[in-house]
């Protein structure tokens, strides 16, 4: 059996970029090497350069295949197999193959092949992979319905990006080297625009990026590589949820920033068994800080700290570690042994270890010895180590004619345990140290003394001490892990809870205050903000669950702070330490609500006050100057008509009745545009928007035109879905449009109307070929009251463009201005769908009305 052929892609970031013509060079090349080279499929689109680059390279002939009365050609798997060539060219890799070929996609005809022994070089495009498939369709609004998995991609042994910027494709496109001349403008306007085209290219370099960093993470596992390869820097800071967390980051921020494409990851290291001392609220504060900074954030579990670092340092290939000083005190150091630094230095190998100096350095406390049993139990344990020595000596007594020393330390050693399970590590010590005190004197020879004679004798009671005060601090500690376990899964469930109640909820603060108030046992809960005042603190309420009695934060039973100015307090017992860890992430999280909400009101509050300043400046403008202008020229004709100083000729006063009357109507249309630019700011202007063919308006505006409108192109198919638009509006936006382009075309070059559809919205495109405006001014041309340099107050005064876009935004749409290649202006009407007009339903006499075919 042949081993397996070799696979080639060429993944093309968009069509048209050249990976076909790629494809086809890399063909050529092994030819001229004398490698057996045939072309099994290859697609060229009609265009001339993929087409040359064939000649001298054999063409297996495809399979003809009848479809439903029409023939198609397909990859004919059997010729190429037959054939059996070192290599085969296999175009468009996503291919869906015609029903009734061999297989059902063309990706499936190339596995055949590799299996076969014979080495496939293909293409495909970024946007007919399976797993970016939907973002692709969210992007440009065009679904792809050929797709290929991602796994056949990646399986590839070689892949290589054909890209190009979208600037350069435009002009590829624009010179006719891509499509042919008719469909140009229609792709440059839809699929083909600048931000789809810089989509695309982000998805394809990541997508190869990742794959990428995958192939070099499994070169280095197959070779066992476990040293780091500092292929780009990658920089990992350790947080432990203590005060030094923000220092810690921005320093390794910074560390990060000065390497070009540097990384930035931070790690917690949480204990197996969930129990933690890391500070919930600071924790979330110190997610906020890297995630603003573009780093990530990444929590993993190990007992052993120093190894879990590096563990996860050495999978993300880091070649660096930022740690913080310890923060324990030199005696707590001498008894404990070497911290988290000293133990991950000397294991890091080549990750460099940073160690960053902090205000918390060397201030650390030795641990408390407490336990974490119950008072009661305590208590209780406490009444049993003093009863029961004596009573095991009564009854040992009893039977000392029957039992040695060796029984009776056994005895008090079982004593010791019981006690220890009652009552913890304390009351277990004062068991053993009496027992010890009772076998010594009532048991060991001589008795009735505290002199022991034989060394076998003191040995055992030796022993007896050590192993009651070994197994009463392993109960002890037994039980404080147990009641910690429990703890810490409470609080995770409670926080479980807690995520879960506010995504549901539609008032999250509200939500959020009564679930604290429920889980802790409060009878309030209430979250105040601190208000500034010359004279006293003023506290106030933002948001409350349940009743409250207190005005401010020291008044209630406790007060948790969610930041400086912010305070969830409640009502109703006092909060242990352990609980108030777990309420201050409940008040972190109230903090971030209240600030999204007020970010949300302040962005909506704002955007009307600059609408509002704007027209108001526009309106000042347009009556010192527009208003002036025509009013000006009426004004002069009456006065020359009226003047009896000079014998006009009847043509001389025919044509100053003209131009009064000319200016009075321009002052007329000025002074409805203005009204109705006010009636946009102010929200009344009256739209009446249903569902509407946009076929529908497009004879009006042309009638409205006059003998400018048969210059006019029209593309709008009848098959368009329906928007919704109000038609009176729709055809004065569209009227205004046409008349700058009318005006703007050359001759011989006549404006052009198209209409397209992407996703849920439907464009109407009004193209020309004037001399268009300097990419700089295109956010300008609807400023209202100026035409960018066109002194000529006789066709217009520059509210058109202005009053459009208000109007097609009052329908919910938008009107943006676009290049047109080659040169001229396209202005972009887009407007929501409404429900799809069937394809075997057009608009009766729509096109009849329209008078004219598409090009």
């Amino acid at each position: 059996m042949s081993a397996r052929g070799h696979l080639r892609i060429y993944l093309g970031a968009a069509p048209g970029v050249g990976k076909s013509y790629k494809m086809l060079g890399e063909g050529q090349r092994r030819l001229a090497r004398g490698t057996d080279v045939v072309a099994g499929f290859v697609e060229t689109h009609g265009r001339q350069h993929t087409a040359d680059m064939l000649e001298g390279l054999e063409v297996v002939p495809r399979q003809i295949i009848d479809y439903r009365g029409a023939r198609f050609t397909e990859l004919d798997v059997d010729a190429v197999l037959a054939r059996r060539p070192e290599v085969a060219l296999v175009d468009e890799l996503a291919h869906t193959n015609v029903p009734g070929s061999r297989n059902a996609k063309r990706w499936q005809d190339v596995d055949e092949l590799l299996a076969a022994g014979i080495d496939v070089i293909s293409a495909v495009n970024i946007q007919h992979l399976e797993s970016i498939n939907d973002v692709v369709e969210k992007i440009t609004g065009v679904p792809q319905r050929e797709t290929v998995p991602d796994r056949v991609v990646r399986a590839a042994d070689q892949i290589e990006l054909v890209d190009m910027t979208p600037e350069a494709l435009r002009r590829r496109m624009a010179h006719g080297n891509v499509y042919a001349a008719d469909k140009i403008d229609a792709a440059l306007g839809n699929y083909f625009r600048v931000g789809n085209l810089s989509a695309l290219r982000e998805l394809a370099l990541l997508w190869l990026a990742d794959r990428v960093d995958a192939g070099l993470q499994q070169y280095r596992a197959q070779h066992d590589i476990e040293s780091t390869w500092e292929a780009r820097e990658r920089v990992v800071v350790a947080l432990t949820g203590g005060p030094e967390g923000e220092t810690l980051i921005r320093r390794a921020a910074r560390i990060a920033a000065r390497s070009v494409g540097g990384d930035l990851l931070a790690v917690h290291v949480a204990r197996s068994d969930g129990l933690t001392g890391a500070d919930p609220t600071r924790l979330a504060e110190q997610r906020t800080l890297i995630e603003s900074l573009g780093g990530s954030y990444h929590q993993v579990v190990g007992d052993d700290v120093p190894a879990a670092l590096l563990s996860f340092a050495r999978a993300e290939n880091a070649t660096q570690l930022v740690l913080g000083g310890s923060r324990r005190s030199r005696l707590s150091s001498m008894l404990t042994g070497p911290g988290i630094g000293s133990s991950t230095i000397r294991d890091s190998g080549d990750i460099d270890v940073h160690i960053v100096t902090h205000a918390q350095m060397g201030r650390g406390r030795l641990p408390r010895l407490r336990g974490s049993l119950s008072r009661r139990r305590k208590v209780q344990g406490f009444v049993l180590a003093v009863v029961l020595p004596p009573l095991l000596a009564l009854l040992l007594e009893l039977g000392a004619d029957h039992l040695n020393l060796t029984s009776n330390v056994l005895a008090f050693l079982l004593g010791v345990v019981v006690v220890a399970l009652v009552g913890g590590l304390w009351p277990a010590l004062l068991t053993a140290i009496g027992g010890t005190v009772v076998l010594n004197y009532f048991f060991t020879p001589p008795t009735r003394t505290f002199t022991i004679a034989d060394i076998n004798n003191a040995l055992a009671l030796a022993i007896f001490v050590l192993v009651a005060a070994m197994v009463s601090s392993v109960v002890d500690r037994a039980a404080r892990r147990t009641r910690q376990a429990a703890r810490a899964a409470a609080e995770s469930e409670t926080l479980a809870t807690l995520a879960g109640s506010v995504l549901r909820g539609q008032t999250a603060l509200p939500a959020l205050l009564d679930r604290v108030r429920e889980a802790f046992g409060m009878t309030g809960a209430c979250l105040m903000e601190r208000v500034d005042d010359e004279l006293t603190e003023v506290w106030r309420p933002i948001a409350s669950a349940g009743p409250l009695t207190c005005t401010r934060p020291e008044e209630a039973d406790a007060e948790i702070p969610a930041r400086d100015d912010l305070v969830l307090v409640l009502q109703g017992h006092q909060l242990a330490a352990d609980e108030r860890r777990l309420v201050g992430a409940f008040a972190a999280h109230a903090a971030a609500l209240v600030d999204k909400a007020r970010l949300s009101e302040a962005a909506a509050e704002a955007k009307p006050l600059a609408e509002a300043d704007k027209l108001r400046t526009a309106l000042l403008r347009a009556v010192g100057h527009d208003l002036r202008s025509p009013l000006a020229s009426a004004k002069a004709s009456v006065t020359s008509l009226r003047s009896d100083d000079v014998d006009w000729t009847e043509s001389e006063r025919a044509e100053l009745l003209e131009t009064a009357d000319e200016s009075l109507d321009r002052l007329s249309r000025l002074v409805d545009d203005l009204l109705d630019l006010s009636r946009l700011q102010a929200g009344v202007l009256p739209v009446f928007t249903r569902p509407m063919a946009l076929d529908e308006v497009i004879p009006g505006v042309l009638a409205e035109l006059g003998d400018d409108g048969d210059r006019v192109t029209v593309d709008v198919p009848h098959t368009l879905p329906l928007v919704e638009a109000d038609p009176a509006l729709l055809e004065r936006v569209i009227a205004n449009l046409l008349a700058n382009a009318v005006r703007y075309s050359p001759e011989g070059r006549p404006p052009l109307v198209t209409g397209s559809a992407l996703g849920d919205t439907a464009e109407v495109r009004v193209i020309d070929r004037g001399p268009g405006f300097p990419r700089a001014d295109l956010d300008r041309v609807f400023a209202p009251f100026q035409r960018l340099g066109d002194t000529d107050n006789t066709v217009g005064v520059g509210l058109g463009l202005a009053l459009a876009r208000g109007l097609a935004e009052a329908m919910r749409g938008t009107l943006q201005p676009e290049e047109t290649p080659g040169g001229g202006l396209t202005m972009v009407i887009a407007l929501p769908t409404a429900t799809a007009r069937p394809a075997d339903a057009p608009v009766p006499g729509a096109r009849e009305r329209l008078g004219r075919e598409a090009p």
